[in-house]
This record gives C-alpha cells, sequence and structure tokens, in this order.
C-alpha cells in the first residue's frame, strides 16, 4: 500500500506544482498589466486550491502508512529530530505542506471577497506565491529525480 500511495503522492505533486505555477505567472501578469479579472482566473485559481488540497489527503495517508511514521515509534520524537533525512519527511515536510495548503485557502477565499481586478491579482499573487516559495523548499529533491 506505501508504494502506490507514495506513488500516487509523488505523481499529483507534478500536477499540483505546475498548475500553482501557472496560477502565480498569470496572477503577477495580471496584477502588473492591469488585466480584467476573469473566469478563467477564477477557475484556475479554484483548480489550484482542489488539487492542492487532494494533494493534501493523499500526504496525509502516506504520512501513517510510510515507514518514517514507523521509526518515529522506535527512535522517538528526540531521534527524529537529530535525523535529517527522518526530520524531513516526518517534520519539515508535512508542517510546510500544511503551511502551503493554508495559504492558498486563504488567498482564494480572500481573493474572493474583492471587487475590483486589481485586489483579486494582488491578493492571490501575494498568498500563491508565499506557497509556491514555501513548496520548492520543502520538496524532497532526490527522491523526485
Amino acid at each position: 500500500m506505501y508504494e502506490t500511495v507514495q506513488f500516487i503522492h509523488s505523481w499529483w505533486a507534478y500536477l499540483v506544482l505546475l498548475v500553482l505555477l501557472i496560477t502565480v505567472v498569470l496572477s503577477l501578469v495580471g496584477l502588473f498589466s492591469k488585466k480584467d479579472y476573469g473566469a478563467t482566473e477564477f477557475r484556475l485559481a479554484l483548480f489550484t486550491l482542489i488539487t492542492s488540497h487532494i494533494q493534501l489527503l493523499i500526504g496525509i495517508v502516506l504520512y501513517f502508512v510510510s515507514p518514517y511514521f514507523q521509526a518515529l515509534g522506535e527512535v522517538g520524537m528526540g531521534g527524529v529530530m537529530k535525523d535529517s533525512t527522518l526530520r524531513l519527511y516526518l517534520v519539515e515536510h508535512p508542517l510546510i505542506m500544511i503551511i502551503s495548503v493554508i495559504l492558498i485557502t486563504v488567498g482564494y477565499s480572500k481573493h474572493k471577497k474583492k471587487l475590483t481586478s486589481h485586489p483579486k491579482f494582488k491578493t492571490l499573487s501575494i498568498f500563491y506565491s508565499l506557497a509556491l516559495i514555501f513548496v520548492l523548499s520543502r520538496i524532497p529533491w532526490s527522491a523526485w529525480f
């Protein structure tokens, strides 16, 4: 089961990263070009929100079925914090990804309340860019390549 969930989590991450990157780029372009916010931007922001939440749910399942989680019971939290690999997979990656999903959720919610295009693009740009930076900072790159 672990290998299947890990495979899904890894490949879905490519989709999340791609959609998040596209959303950030288009929101920045819209912000600086004074473009009108339309249905395409709304749908893309919503799709980013949905894919990131699905990734979070897959990640939660993966967290509890992974051998790293079993190691937590064996070495304790002190042992996890001393081992950089365990710390990445059990503490840093999950925490930063949860924060990223929260940023995406808050950014999406706040942008819906704005009435004009410029504040919508600004809100999306700020929150989604921060989420992208956080995501990129804690992807286990060695496991991806």
